[in-house]
């Protein structure tokens, strides 16, 4: 059998509750909201009670999830990926963004204007 380290059941993490709760309802208004205006309010009451029975689902399915080691990253965490610390006097100046060297300039790629010369008639 295949045992990846770090992968398995641990009894010991912490299930993340508020942060479950908190993107639930927050899922919950949102498609409660989307459901009522596509809907026009013909049988709400059942697509809101299929929403609240969803909840339970939602949170023992991330409970389980937490306890295997599944953990997402933050919006924050998404928008702003994190570098590793370097101190500024050894960073260069003008690190380029890739190792991959310029390509030389072609007929079409030409370093100056990219306007095209009149030719005389």
């Amino acid at each position: 059998m295949l045992s990846i380290p770090g992968v398995g059941w641990d009894a010991s993490r912490p299930v993340p509750w508020r942060r479950l709760i908190r993107e639930y309802a927050i899922y919950a208004t949102i498609m409660a909201v989307v459901l009522l205006i596509v809907t026009r309010g013909e049988d709400a009451v059942a697509l809101l009670g299929g929403l609240i029975a969803a909840g339970p689902i939602y949170l023992a399915l991330g409970a389980v999830l937490a306890k295997f080691g599944y953990q997402r990253k933050t919006l924050a965490e998404l928008r702003t990926p994190r570098a590793a610390p370097t101190s500024s006097s050894a960073a260069p100046a003008a690190a380029p963004a890739s190792s991959r060297p310029r390509p030389a300039p072609t007929k079409r790629t030409a370093a100056g204007s990219n306007r095209p010369t009149r030719r005389r008639r």
